[in-house]
């Protein structure tokens, strides 16, 4: 890593460690726990953190971002208490790196991949084996998460890699660093399609659903959760078992998650 790398990271860290600060206390005992989350469940985890600090009195601290980048904050030293992923991948990632406590890993919550539009765009799309999503484009670009770290656009690629759609579009994605990013470029009218998850789109009126991809052409759209193994805050295990619990089922459902049992199947 070159020193403005490693610039970088020492800020955002220090940024970070500023918000736990701005929390509370500085001990594991006295201050909120830190949760850092995939960016598509901002609205559902927002709405089921309120729900619990009305329960409880308890505040959770939630930082969004791509989970790709989550984790290796996580790994330069930043002091989550609890990981959920947008996929499988990035958890056992940190998993082999001994940077969440294995035994409480569990599959959360499932999800779907979708092709979106502005609102009023005045489009449908069959999506199926050899669409011609090239043409849907209208010499536009195709909003999506990089294809290469964020769960969002490695889902959305294998899905039109399987449909024979990929080569036909790779040179007009318009990559983004998380689906929420890759959902405001339709939302402002910037990309004229875009693959977000189902749940996104039931976050931003200003888009609507044009088409759903199959589910077997792409990978189950999991979310596992953990605490992380430097974590010592008791208020953490607490919020992870208030995610997992029925009080925070409809939070999730409302936004259009499918909440998962204990041993990820669909409950």
């Amino acid at each position: 890593m070159n020193m403005n790398a490693r610039g970088w990271w020492r800020l955002l860290i220090a940024a970070v460690l500023g918000l736990v600060l701005a929390a509370g206390p500085a001990s594991a005992q006295g201050r909120a726990p830190l949760v850092f989350a995939a960016a598509s469940l901002k609205t559902a985890l927002d709405d089921v953190a309120a729900q619990w600090q009305r329960d409880t009195g308890k505040k959770a601290v939630i930082s969004y971002a791509a989970s790709n980048t989550l984790i290796r904050q996580i790994e330069q030293g930043a002091p989550a208490d609890i990981f959920i992923s947008a996929d499988l991948d990035w958890m056992d990632y940190a998993q082999r790196n001994n940077l969440i406590d294995a035994q409480t890993r569990a599959n959360l919550l499932g999800n779907r991949i979708v092709l979106v539009a502005p609102k009023e765009a005045a489009i449908t799309v069959n999506i199926a084996p050899r669409f011609d999503l090239a043409a849907a484009l209208k010499g536009g670009r195709l909003a999506m998460g990089n294809v290469d770290a964020v769960p969002a656009g490695k889902y959305g690629k294998a899905a039109l890699e399987k449909l024979g759609a990929w080569d036909g579009v790779k040179d007009r994605i318009a990559q983004s660093d998380n689906v929420r990013a890759a959902l405001l470029l339709v939302s402002r009218g910037e990309a004229p399609l875009g693959i977000v998850y189902r749940t996104d789109a039931a976050a931003d009126p200003a888009v609507k659903i044009v088409g759903t991809f199959p589910e077997d052409s792409h990978p189950p759209v999991i979310y596992p959760a953990a605490l992380t193994r430097a974590s010592t805050n008791p208020d953490a295990k607490a919020f992870l078992s208030y995610l997992r619990s029925p009080a925070a089922r409809p939070a999730f459902e409302r936004q259009g998650f499918t909440v998962l049992g204990p041993g990820g199947e669909r409950s």
